[in-house]
């Protein structure tokens, strides 16, 4: 199991070489690099994205041992202004071309909601209205993995269209070309009436997705006037000392990504112990 950070929590319009540096100092991997978010001057859209320029971001973390296993392309099939869904398309399918050439295997997105943003709980995302438009926009992308020899990562969560792994192991037998991966997030699948049922989540993870799953993300959490309050590892009750080891016999080659943790320092030293 590799462990790796999203860039952009260690720092925001750096360049790939300062990044890199910094993680590899961490101790970390790779990255989740969704690269708008972190490389300066760089917006991440196809026209920008040259041979030279994707070089050189895959040199400034190759150079401090850092890998780019997994980029972050993350848009909204379902948002109302299809003017923004086809630009996001252009993008994810952009990314997936060129993921090779950043040394990547897996392209990520969320699957959105029909509140446009923030991506927050609508009921018209557990819908099968929203299965088939998810289906539309992402069907073309799964024919671009294949070609290109990556894959198409999607990541569920309760507040989005794939609100439940049942919901996502559907969605991936539907588009499945052998180019189909997935990010499994238990806290995103986790909310104030079902999170003392997060062991049996993840099992069943295990169960629908099997080598389909490519990452996890990794957060804790404790719940707090209704709703679930992020907080740094092992100050939650999210159970990483049971989950790990689960995690280690079913999916030993998962990518462990650190996704917003808090207490950056000292969740790591918890996180480390753990793999140790």
């Amino acid at each position: 199991m590799k462990l790796c950070i999203r860039p952009h929590d260690i720092g925001k319009d750096m360049t790939a070489a300062e990044l890199g540096s910094k993680i590899h100092a961490l101790g970390f991997d790779g990255v989740q690099l969704a690269i708008a978010k972190a490389i300066r001057g760089q917006n991440g859209e196809p026209e920008t994205l040259t041979k030279n320029v994707v070089d050189a971001i895959r040199k400034g973390f190759n150079d401090n041992d850092v890998t780019i296993p997994i980029l972050g392309a993350y848009f909204n099939p379902v948002h109302s202004d299809k003017r923004k869904v086809a630009a996001g398309q252009a993008k994810f399918a952009d990314h997936l071309r060129k993921a090779r050439q950043f040394g990547a295997l897996y392209v990520a997105s969320e699957t959105g909601s029909y509140n446009d943003e923030p991506w927050t709980y609508n009921p018209k995302n557990q819908t099968e209205e929203a299965f088939r438009e998810v289906v539309s926009v992402f069907g073309p992308l799964a024919d671009i993995a294949k070609e290109s020899d990556s894959y198409l990562t999607p990541e569920g969560a309760w507040h989005h269209c794939m609100y439940c792994p049942k919901q996502m192991h559907r969605l991936i037998k539907t588009l499945d070309n052998g180019s189909i991966r997935t990010t499994v997030d238990i806290f995103n699948y986790l909310y104030i009436d079902n999170y003392e049922k997060r062991y049996d989540i993840l099992h069943e993870c295990f169960d629908l997705f099997g080598d389909k799953i490519a990452v996890f993300h990794i957060k804790d959490f404790i719940p707090g006037n209704g709703v679930l309050v992020e907080v740094g590892l092992g100050k939650g009750i999210m159970g990483w000392d049971k989950m790990l080891p689960e995690i280690r016999r079913e999916v030993p080659d998962a990518l462990l990504v650190f996704e917003g943790v808090k207490d950056l320092p000292e969740s790591l030293e918890y996180f480390r112990n753990l793999m140790n």
